[in-house]
């Protein structure tokens, strides 16, 4: 796979489901087992029997609601609905009822029905072969002008990180895909935040459970196992920077800084991190305003390429100034100027004009320059809370400490309060850190990618009710 499509959304095609109207039932039926088209559906579509019959077993009592579209069955040959509803087939049901209203989408024209909809470029052979067996045939179109496909973010080692972003909001299907670059970066800010050998060490053996599948109750969440085991792995090489092991108990040496004893230096580098991030977020940001609406709207949005010069042309200013560097200060100054007229210009283009259109535009300006400050401030917060997380553990291990040297009474309630104060603190600075972290990827990353959503794709997938052979079964496209 080339570079340039591994960091985009899955490549979709248009396609065209053509069968026989006798065979129509038998195509919907591969289809839905596939699970990887959408297919488009009838805006205005009449209740089909299928359905009748499931609001009648509603208004009976039984067992009707959301979770029959995630149960639902399909039959190979058509069912008797009235055989189904005597004996409450809630599933098969389902299945009729799903299976008649993208029947409905169809076009008829004399003997023939023509269905319209979306797949992976990828999955578009299999899914014509599967097709063929029907009698039909799935033929790729031209995408619809104004439309844009709908945006599956690629599976497989990322899915765990694609959570992260999907919660923020769906990118646009000419957007990069945030996945990789969104975990790594949360890992990295709760490992800063979290910095502690022994307290990331816990994290990957629940990463580890995770993975085996237990606890059970918990086996929904066994894809998440990478996430949590890069938490810990950060987690694990913070603390090894700050030498932490379940506090500052002497046990590692300090390879970098303490965060207690230098807290200056570890404020200044989370700011320095945190505006190489924002950085990064703008290049990227740059690359789908381009990809989005070309190299004319893009030069002056904010979150485009003008935002791309104003950012780092103000840093490398503003590390001149720090170093006394006369060039670097002019060269930033400069970059930072050309692209705040750029997003001036971009803005008031924007406007009605006239002297309504100025103040608008100085209003928003301001609101720009003064949104860089505090983004880039705001990372302070990894030094803070790491701050807080080892301050936390060194209240922990004096406590510990003081009582181990008062006799047998003493060992027996140190190692309890060693115990407790440990799981106090590694659950309430577990949950800041997420939530921060979370906050900082969204407020201040997430929001120079995004600039318009895109719209998820949704497969239909219903499995048929007989058990699959083995040597035939089919495993379904994932939605991302």
């Amino acid at each position: 796979m080339p570079w340039s499509e591994a960091v985009m959304p899955v490549r979709m095609r248009r396609v065209a489901v053509i069968v026989p109207q006798a065979a129509l039932r038998a195509a919907l039926v591969r289809i839905a087992e596939e699970g990887c088209v959408e297919l488009d559906r009838a805006e205005e579509a009449a209740p089909g029997a299928a359905t009748v019959r499931l609001q009648r077993l509603r208004g009976r009592g039984a067992t009707v609601g959301p979770e029959c579209a995630r149960t639902a069955l399909l039959a190979a040959a058509a069912p008797d609905l009235d055989l189904l509803e005597r004996e409450e087939e809630v599933a098969l049901l389902a299945g009729e009822a799903q299976l008649e209203e993208r029947a409905e989408g169809a076009v008829r024209q004399g003997e023939v029905a023509a269905l319209a909809g979306w797949c992976p470029a990828a999955e578009v052979p299999r899914v014509a072969g599967r097709l063929a067996a029907t009698g039909g045939a799935l033929l790729p179109l031209p995408s619809p002008r104004g439309t844009d496909p709908p945006t599956l973010l690629r599976p497989g080692r990322a899915a765990s990180f694609t959570p992260l972003v999907t919660t923020y909001g769906t990118p646009a299907y000419a957007d990069v895909d945030p996945s990789w670059p969104a975990g790594l970066t949360y890992v990295a800010m709760f490992g800063i935040m979290f910095g502690d050998v022994g307290h990331g060490a816990l994290l990957v053996l629940g990463a580890v459970a995770l993975r085996l599948g237990w606890p059970r109750r918990l086996a929904g969440l066994g894809r998440l196992w990478p996430f949590l085991a890069g938490a810990g792995v950060a987690s694990m090489v913070a603390g090894a920077a700050y030498g932490e092991f379940f506090g500052p108990t002497g046990l590692l040496p300090v390879l970098w800084l303490s965060p207690l004893e230098s807290p200056a230096r570890l404020l200044a580098a989370a700011v320095v991190f945190g505006a190489g991030l924002l950085a990064l977020a703008h290049a990227a940001g740059a690359v789908n305003r381009v990809r989005e609406g070309g190299w004319g709207s893009a030069l002056y949005a904010a979150s485009g390429c003008a935002g791309l010069m104003f950012y780092p042309g103000l840093a490398l200013a503003g590390t001149g100034l720090v170093l006394h560097r006369q060039a670097p200060a002019v060269a930033g100054a400069a970059l930072a100027v050309t692209g705040l007229a750029l997003v001036a210009s971009g803005l008031f283009r924007a406007t009605a004009g006239g002297g309504a259109g100025l103040a608008e535009t100085a209003v928003r300006l301001f609101d720009v320059v003064v949104r860089t400050g505090t983004n880039t401030l705001s990372f302070a917060r990894l030094a803070a809370f790491g701050l807080t997380h080892a301050a936390l553990a060194d209240l922990v291990w004096r406590g510990t400490t003081g009582l181990a040297g008062r006799g047998a009474a003493g060992v027996a309630g140190a190692a309890v309060l060693f115990v407790v104060g440990t799981t106090v603190s590694f659950g309430l600075e577990a949950l800041v850190a997420g939530v921060q972290a979370l906050r900082l990827e969204f407020y201040e990353l997430f929001s120079r990618l995004f600039d318009r959503e895109g719209r998820p794709f949704r497969p239909w997938h219903v499995p048929p009710a007989e058990p699959a052979d083995p040597a035939t079964k089919v495993i379904p496209c994932s939605p991302g």
